[in-house]
């Protein structure tokens, strides 16, 4: 997975279709990811005592990774992520202004 915690991505597929925000976990083993203030949903909870009221919580839910894509942080553009091995070094690199992320 080449997306990584904190990078800004952009929504293309599903009800928030265009939002944008920053990655707030990475799950690499199902190839999701937490995005605040995305893909929320409603769920009541139900009351486990008489101290504490039932509730309506909202939750956010995951993201496939193939529904967002990253935002460069240089040029402002949607692009892929590449690498660059430099003297042993591997870093990420914007496919689109070949700056480094």
């Amino acid at each position: 997975m080449k997306l990584k915690k904190g990078d800004n991505i952009k929504v293309t597929k599903g009800k928030d279709k265009g939002k944008t925000g920053k990655i707030g976990k990475v799950l690499p083993k199902v190839g999701k990811v937490l995005v605040a203030n995305v893909n929320l949903f409603k769920r009541h909870m139900k009351a486990r005592s008489q101290n504490q009221p039932s509730e309506i919580i909202t939750l956010t839910k995951p993201l496939a990774e193939s529904n967002v894509v990253f935002v460069c942080p240089k040029c402002k553009k949607e692009s892929w992520i590449g690498y660059k091995i430099e003297k042993g070094v591997k870093s990420r690199v914007c496919r689109k202004c070949d700056s480094e992320i």
